[in-house]
């Protein structure tokens, strides 16, 4: 059973070890789906299989969107292609991953598509609704929709949080 953002126990906030939080609750996200990037340039380095998008990024895979001011691909050549030509995204400014329901933000952000994980560092938030919680680094498993926050932005090392109850659950049982 998956653990939901409100879910987290005050012990679990009470430690500066590592948080786990359902935060981004991306289901069975396929990562098959293809890869849709559009942004302001791109330059394409041929020779280091990668490609550069720079102004506006804006990324989608699914029901997945991920933006940012500068995005680098990396891809497999047609010879050493397994199933996804494109295995690593890495993205820098104002970068913000979304989900339906919820979102997470960060100053970069790496994509592994193979693995299937989105890791975000820097000033790190997440929401869930009225729920946040802030850390220095988030680890988002897309396929198993477990997500790990670290490390506090504020230096000392501890992640905050922030949990609302849901009202309309208790209203309903008066």
């Amino acid at each position: 059973m998956k653990q939901t953002f409100a879910g987290l126990t005050l012990g679990a906030l009470l430690f500066a070890a590592p948080v786990y939080a359902q935060v981004v609750d991306s289901g069975s996200h396929d990562t098959s789906l293809p890869i849709a990037i559009t942004a302001d340039a791109m330059e394409v380095e041929q020779e280091s299989q990668r490609a550069i998008f720079l102004g506006a990024v804006d990324v989608e895979q699914g029901d997945l969107r991920l933006k940012a001011d500068e995005l680098i691909v990396y891809y497999r050549d047609k010879e050493a292609q397994d199933d996804n030509a494109i295995y690593r995204i890495e993205v820098t400014g104002n970068v913000t991953f979304a989900a339906p329901n919820e979102t997470a933000k960060g100053d970069i952000g790496v994509y592994d598509v193979d693995v299937g994980t989105i890791t975000l560092s820097g000033n790190v938030v997440l929401t869930s609704g009225d729920n946040v919680i802030r850390g220095n680094e988030a680890i988002m498993h897309l396929e198993t929709g477990k997500s790990e926050v670290r490390g506090g932005a504020g230096g000392d090392g501890r992640v905050e949080g922030l949990f609302v109850p849901d009202k309309s659950e208790e209203e309903g049982t008066e």
